[in-house]
């Protein structure tokens, strides 16, 4: 177990590294001037020079690079020289300093994101504080809906195969899939916030927390999660009834299912004891893949309904060419992804005892 989870988080670190490197390189040759997108309109040749100078801007990009690395860096070295990009200014860092060789001092610290562009100096790690909690709310309740009615779904689809309800299900699980999220999401907008809204009292854009009507406190409104959870659940609920149904009836052919039977064990209990268990695991397999996407996939889903997300702060990141933000954002689901999939990993084993990691 020890030499397997040493394996996979150094895999993971070199995931995340070539992670780090693309999102770097991809985002710095993209035209513009970060140091003029800080200040905007109140720019002038002095404070232009000084904003370079702070970040790092008037370096070659193999040394802002560097620096970038130093920030995300848990231990990181710092110049103490006054002026320097690295040097360990009060409050930039949360930092335990370990030791000093000569100017460079060693620290240990949580990642640095950096600053974001366009929200005067807002740190990201704050940014990503305020949006992620909205998207994983999102994204958990979307993947239960999945889990629940797809495997139930599935379950009935295997029991009563090449019927016209195995038929039924099977042309809507294909629709799921078929139909891409951002039309699922304007179609249930109109239609059931707008057109049936007096029958279903849901509005067509809202988000988690929304001011009361005079202004003074935020309150959480479920009922703006229903639709955004629904649309986002579709395809990987269509996915979760296809492969139960493929699973269940391939386990319903072996032997102890026929040996459960022989002995008079009810199709409940053999479902429920034998069955589901074994079925199961490409769908855990499936649920992970799926719900790592969703934090990122949920960028239109949370767009089109106003959801105060990860995904609506990456449009708008995008529209302002805000590049710490969306650095930053695709460096923590890059993290999610690989933290997801290790876990899922150990589940895979405790489901099926003949997969040994």
């Amino acid at each position: 177990m020890l030499s397997y989870l040493l394996n996979k988080i150094t895999y993971a670190l070199l995931t995340l590294f070539g992670v780090v490197t693309v999102i770097f390189f991809l985002f710095n040759v993209l035209p513009g001037d970060p140091a003029q997108m800080m200040l905007g309109q109140n720019e002038d040749t002095e404070q232009l020079a000084l904003v370079k100078q702070k970040y790092g801007f008037d370096k070659p990009i193999s040394t802002q690079y560097l620096y970038y690395l130093n920030d995300l860096s848990p231990l990181s070295f710092h110049s103490n020289l006054k002026g320097d990009y690295t040097f360990l200014e009060d409050g930039k860092y949360a930092a335990a300093k370990l030791f000093t060789i000569s100017n460079i001092t060693t620290v240990l610290k949580y990642p640095y994101l950096r600053e974001s562009f366009t929200k005067q100096g807002k740190r990201v790690t704050e940014v990503l504080r305020e949006t992620l909690p909205n998207t994983f709310v999102l994204a958990v309740s979307a993947i239960l809906i999945a889990i629940f009615i797809g495997v139930v779904l599935g379950i009935i689809s295997a029991l009563y195969k090449d019927t016209w309800l195995d038929k039924v299900i099977q042309v809507v699980s294909t629709l799921g899939m078929s139909v891409p999220s951002f039309f699922s999401a304007i179609l249930f907008a109109w239609l059931f916030g707008f057109v049936l809204h007096k029958y279903t009292n849901l509005e067509m854009t809202g988000s988690l927390y929304e001011l009361d009507d005079f202004g003074e406190a935020m309150h959480i409104k479920w009922k703006n999660l229903i639709l955004p959870a629904i649309v986002l659940g579709i395809r990987p609920l269509a996915v979760v009834i296809q492969l139960m149904r493929n699973s269940l009836l391939e386990v319903f052919n072996q032997d102890y299912i026929r040996t459960a039977r022989a002995k008079g064990l009810s199709e409940f209990k053999i479902i429920k004891n034998h069955a589901i268990k074994n079925a199961i695991n490409p769908v855990v397999t499936a649920i992970s893949g799926w719900f790592a996407s969703m934090l990122a996939g949920a960028v239109f889903v949370e767009y089109i309904f106003g959801w105060n997300g990860l995904g609506k702060e990456i449009v708008n990141s995008l529209n302002t060419l805000d590049l710490p933000v969306i650095m930053g954002s695709v460096l923590v689901i890059a993290t999610m992804f690989v933290m997801i999939n290790i876990f899922v990993d150990l589940i895979y084993a405790w489901l099926d005892p003949r997969v040994k990691l």
